[in-house]
């Protein structure tokens, strides 16, 4: 009897199993909003340069007189003049009088708090010669996100999924919190990082205990179900971000409900077949003797032994013992072009996506409006690569994402800002698209690697996509040298990432490889 046949003995899909399940996908509501929070905590509001204080602004115009206007007459963001200037203002500092000196903002700014009562950016002055600052804070809880999926997936698989579950909870409570709090600009970034750092955590370890107590034949719906959680938490970001304007207000809203999953994590049950390949053979016995009890299979339960537990898990011992290191995926000649062709797809589908999340100031409509429609476009996108994937094949619905993905970003490159309808219009059929990506890319990863180097393949994809939305804040600072630049770069890529996809095999209908010999057959 195989250890999956086990779990359907006892109980299968059980009350244990959807209990546990909800419990666990519920915190995942939140990951969206912490990985994107930042389109709302650290929102641009409209500013200019405060005048001297000496300044009269009870006088009529003599605020406008210090100010130098753009070329489309609105008032110079980072640059006042140095002198009141009476008289119609000019483009680029320029005046009538001819003393045309400008200065940088030395007595800081005055912001339109209309739609953002508070942001990191108007409460530490990011903007001008600091606005590289913000897209630095985001970038940084990238960091975390990727060394979090390093050291948290290493102490789950020495420690236990459910202890390291329970310390994730509780630093994501703990560092959002703090990061609510911060007083400074870099202890906000410090806390953030180690917020992204949990979250990772979080996802890895909540996706890992649920697949290791389901059967095989439920485990792609459980992966969907995360997928949907993570697509409605977009949703619950929007609403809770118009109610709640305030940053700090916003940034401990989203992290105080990791307290609840804290203390209610305490009563997940450690998973069997973790115990089993860490030799702990009585802690795996007591763990499914407990587990039949609860779905209403206590004779089952009695019946097992350790002689019929050790019989179930021989081979799960046995291929755990054969599995290959992250060298191998470099050093094998079948295995090699593989990574390479899945490394750029991981990197270009999240470099991208964040690119396009992570941007919604510049569609010119209503932020909540737009992250709303972000969010909703996930739901039928995945559905319909769902049916692609099962009916035409991975690889074209992976080939055919990317594409239409990086045609949708690279046409929004050349449109001018002021056709805000085609513009959104297309950026969210671009999102859709990129959605559909990570739906897939899931999928297509785990049945092209292996089974002796599958985990490991992922964990290098994951690895990548870490890279890629890590990158991806810091290439739209390019919009200082050309505004388009960085829509050409998140488009570019990922449709060279397609046409990469294009020389993967096929695996709709294959048996999943045991070996690289299989994989060679194949």
């Amino acid at each position: 009897m195989a250890f999956n046949d086990l779990l359907k003995q006892l109980g299968g899909i059980g009350r244990f199993q959807k209990i546990q399940v909800t419990l666990l996908l519920l915190p995942l509501l939140l990951m969206a909003p912490h990985n994107i929070l930042q389109n709302f905590t650290a929102a641009i509001p409209a500013h200019h340069c405060r005048p001297p204080a000496s300044a009269n602004l009870s006088k009529d115009g003599e605020l406008e007189a210090w100010l130098p206007r753009d070329r489309r007459g609105r008032p110079e963001s980072c640059l006042r003049f140095t002198s009141l200037q009476w008289g119609p203002p000019f483009p680029n500092g320029t005046e009538a009088n001819g003393t045309e000196a400008t200065e940088p903002c030395p007595d800081g700014w005055i912001y339109d708090n209309s739609t953002f009562p508070s942001t990191i950016v108007s409460e530490w002055d990011l903007v001008c010669s600091h606005r590289a600052l913000r897209q630095l804070a985001q970038s940084l809880y990238m960091v975390g996100v990727l060394l979090g999926a390093m050291v948290f997936g290493y102490l789950a698989d020495r420690l236990g999924r459910r202890k390291v579950l329970i310390w994730n909870h509780l630093q994501t409570a703990v560092s959002g919190t703090c990061a609510a709090f911060a007083p400074s600009f870099p202890i906000y970034c410090a806390f953030r990082l180690l917020t992204g750092m949990s979250m990772a955590g979080v996802l890895l370890n909540s996706i890992t205990l649920n697949m290791e107590w389901m059967p095989i034949h439920t485990r792609a719906y459980v992966g969907a179900m995360a997928g949907y959680f993570y697509s409605l938490g977009q949703l619950v970001l929007a609403g809770v971000a118009y109610a709640v304007p305030h940053w700090r207000h916003l940034q401990l809203l989203v992290s105080l409900p990791f307290f609840v999953s804290f203390i209610y994590s305490w009563f997940f049950i450690e998973s069997a077949r973790w115990y089993s390949s860490s030799g702990r053979l009585d802690l795996a016995l007591k763990t499914l003797q407990r587990v039949a009890q609860i779905n209403g299979k206590q004779d089952e339960g009695a019946k097992l032994s350790m002689e019929v537990l050790r019989s179930s898990v021989q081979k799960e011992l046995t291929l755990g013992k054969g599995q290959a290191s992250a060298m191998e995926l470099l050093r094998c000649p079948t295995l090699r072009p593989l990574f390479l062709c899945l490394s750029l797809l991981w990197f270009a589908t999240s470099f991208s996506y964040y690119g396009l999340v992570m941007d919604l100031q510049g569609f010119g409509v209503s932020i909540y409006l737009i992250q709303v429609i972000f969010g909703a476009v996930d739901l039928p996108a995945k559905l319909v690569s769902f049916l692609v994937i099962h009916n035409l094949g991975r690889r074209p619905a992976q080939v055919a994402s990317l594409l239409l993905a990086g045609i949708c970003i690279l046409v929004n490159g050349v449109l001018p800002q002021d056709q805000s309808i085609v513009r959104t219009s297309l950026a969210v059929l671009g999102k859709g698209c990129l959605a559909s990506s990570f739906n897939c890319i899931f999928l297509y990863t785990g049945e092209l690697y292996p089974t002796v180097i599958r985990q490991t393949g992922l964990g290098m994809g994951s690895t990548m996509a870490r890279v890629g939305s890590i990158s991806s804040p810091l290439v739209s600072m390019a919009a200082e040298l050309l505004p388009s630049l960085p829509l050409f770069v998140y488009g570019a890529v990922p449709v060279v990432a397609s046409i990469v996809t294009a020389f993967l095999p096929e695996t709709l209908g294959h048996p999943l490889p045991d070996t690289v010999q299989d994989l060679e057959n194949r």
